[in-house]
């Protein structure tokens, strides 16, 4: 680990001048091109690594293999997601029917009450097929995956339960889970059934109230007595320490009050997310090129991994919520966003031509705390990058 380590914080440490030659003049436009024309080639080199009946995760370097899922894994539903993306800006027929084969064999997700992430797993994939081909039949799927998760939710505490209870556990929700409410929402607002908004609306609040410290940090599970709602203790799964903020659950927080503010304008959500976003652009470890460091309050910083996992999140998160604050936080939070985009479409994060398996994006942390894909792509990353680039080309240019 510490061979690695070193290897990977070399490697930053000498490309992160090559930030100026590469990208930080380069006209925005151009930037996106190249990126999407580059994904277009790069996702076609994944589709050919990876078995046509599971999704992949990341790539193991030692054995120069794509670590892949079967549907169920919480990340199924990044690698279509990608690929829609991708097909909206190149309209590339190949990958357009690679996305719909990987929709086939995710489909049967749409039962799976064992999950709390059927947003993740099914809303970035068919929620991104049906706002592109208008397929009633991806509607269809989009409305049974949102009925499914609603089953998880819990009147009491207005909460959804995010993994099951077991010898650690009691009823755990961890900040992630905000991500997932985008599904119930939609659907509620597309003909579909006006509880689940309710759900999310309530599971919305109750993370106001409990999960997030006075200085707007997050953790990252807060467990609860399901029947009564008590909070019984707050923990950081994945950080640093029970009391420090894991950069990607920061990011997480901040993307998903700024979506529930899109489908409420309850300002509430749009002030929770502007001082989100402020605690993590003011935060003084937060890194000039606006990659965090995989926790905030971690102790080796600035020996220690970036996560650009959590960068593309954040940058992708800004974009919107830059088209919902005042003039100043708006330029604030763009100027935030595009330093993370040129960041990541830098060498230094962007994978070359047929290397990293066919991953974008390098450099990202899942859980340190286990050694469980530390320094490697991730199939998320990728994912919000593409989506950051999508937006930023929608919006502002």
């Amino acid at each position: 680990m510490k061979v690695k380590l070193m290897t990977a914080l070399c490697f930053l440490l000498i490309n992160s001048g090559m930030l100026n030659a590469q990208v930080k003049d380069q006209k925005m436009g151009e930037l996106i091109d190249q990126q999407f024309k580059f994904a277009d080639q790069q996702y076609k080199v994944l589709a050919k690594n990876l078995p046509a009946d599971v999704m992949p995760k990341t790539y193991n370097a030692t054995t120069d293999k794509v670590v892949t899922s079967n549907t169920a894994w919480w990340c199924s539903g990044f690698f279509p997601g990608s690929l829609f993306y991708i097909y909206e800006y190149t309209q590339d027929a190949e990958i357009l029917a690679e996305a719909k084969r990987r929709l086939t064999i995710l489909e049967k997700e749409k039962n799976n009450k064992g999950t709390h992430d059927l947003g993740f797993m099914m809303y970035c994939s068919f929620g991104n097929a049906y706002r592109l081909l208008h397929d009633p039949a991806y509607k269809d799927i989009i409305e049974a995956s949102a009925a499914s998760l609603s089953t998880r939710y819990h009147p009491a505490a207005k909460v959804i339960q995010s993994w099951n209870s077991s010898d650690r556990w009691v009823g755990p929700v961890i900040i992630d889970n905000m991500m997932n409410l985008e599904l119930l929402s939609w659907v509620s607002d597309h003909d579909g059934d006006k509880k689940y908004k309710e759900i999310a609306v309530n599971h919305a609040n109750s993370t106001i109230k409990n999960h997030y410290r006075p200085d707007y940090s997050a953790y990252h599970v807060l467990d609860y007595n399901m029947e009564t709602g008590e909070v019984l203790k707050k923990v950081n799964w994945q950080g640093y320490a029970d009391e420090s903020a894991w950069s990607r659950g920061q990011a997480w927080g901040l993307y998903g009050f700024t979506m529930m503010y899109r489908f409420t304008k309850d300002k509430q959500y749009l002030d929770q997310a502007i001082h989100i976003a402020n605690f993590m652009l003011n935060d003084p470890n937060m890194p000039a090129d606006m990659i965090p460091y995989w926790d905030y309050d971690a102790p080796e910083i600035p020996n220690t991994y970036r996560d650009a996992s959590a960068g593309a999140i954040m940058a992708s998160a800004l974009l919107e919520l830059a088209q919902y604050s005042n003039k100043a936080e708006s330029k604030k939070y763009l100027d935030a966003s595009e330093k993370a985009i040129r960041t990541l479409a830098s060498d230094t994060y962007r994978s070359k031509l047929g290397e990293n398996g066919g991953f974008l994006l390098k450099h990202g942390v899942g859980f340190l705390g286990q050694n469980s894909e530390v320094d490697v792509p991730l199939t998320y990353g990728d994912y919000y990058f593409l989506e950051a680039l999508h937006r930023y080309k929608e919006w502002y240019l």
